[in-house]
């Protein structure tokens, strides 16, 4: 069956903007590629006015229907697949060097998985924190001066998910695990993997990095999570039984 780009099951989530015409600006850009679901992590300044002045009358019902995040993992935790934006390329970071070939990869996830595509703010861009709750990367190709305005950027990617809901794709991917349920492994398997010294205390997250690009390509379904859960509770379970064990028997 053909499959096009599910554009209601995408979100924009602007992580710390510190300005609330660039909020504004970013729900009319939303407004006129079709898209309704914008989420704000910590904003700097969120005054109202500003940002329906920006808006125009047009993308209001986008500001009033608006979630406010404490953080960006409470805002990605209901999501199943999250594509974080950046300028930075290197080695350490795999990114799609292209808005238009993202939104044509994410066209068959789009069916049955909730989207967030992640922004960050203005001045610095993502951290590397915020890139681990990410799935993929993506660049927006410049020439030699990279920085791009907030709403431009937004208004970029936007249009290439416009684009794509007007194509079809026959490649179907099914339910992933939410941003949630994946954050809880990783938590559990970082704690197996420290328990067994096989990755280093000083720095766990700097070791975890390979293990959470694997996983990552496995593109994990919420049943495969539980299972990985599973496994590490009955290390957990095992390796204290096997302790208490030594216990009972050097007090025998």
């Amino acid at each position: 069956m053909s499959e096009r780009m599910q554009l209601d099951h995408l979100a924009v989530v602007l992580c710390r903007p510190r300005y609330p015409e660039n909020i504004g600006a970013t729900a009319r850009a939303m407004c006129n590629m079709g898209l309704g679901d914008l989420i704000v992590v910590a904003p700097e300044n969120c005054d109202l006015t500003r940002v329906l002045k920006m808006a125009t009358h047009a993308a209001a019902e986008v500001i009033e229907q608006m979630v406010i995040a404490p953080t960006l993992a409470d805002a990605l935790a209901p999501f199943n697949f999250v594509v974080g934006t950046t300028a930075r390329l290197g080695k350490q970071r795999q990114v799609i060097e292209s808005p238009a070939l993202l939104a044509d990869m994410l066209v068959p996830v789009s069916r049955k998985n909730r989207i967030a595509i992640v922004f960050g703010p203005e001045d610095r861009g993502l951290t590397n924190e915020d890139l681990r709750l990410c799935h993929w990367l993506v660049n927006i190709p410049t020439a030699d001066f990279a920085s791009l305005n907030l709403a431009q950027a937004v208004m970029i990617v936007c249009y290439e998910l416009f684009r794509a809901c007007r194509q079809q794709s026959e490649e179907h991917v099914p339910r992933l695990a939410s941003r949630h349920e994946l954050d809880g492994m990783y938590e559990e398997v970082k704690e197996i993997l420290l328990r067994i010294s096989f990755i280093q205390p000083d720095n766990p997250d700097y070791w975890m990095n390979p293990i959470r690009h694997f996983f990552t390509r496995m593109q994990l379904r919420a049943k495969e999570v539980s299972i990985i859960r599973g496994i590490c509770r009955q290390i957990r379970w095992y390796s204290a039984k096997r302790y208490q064990d030594g216990c009972d028997s050097k007090e025998g």
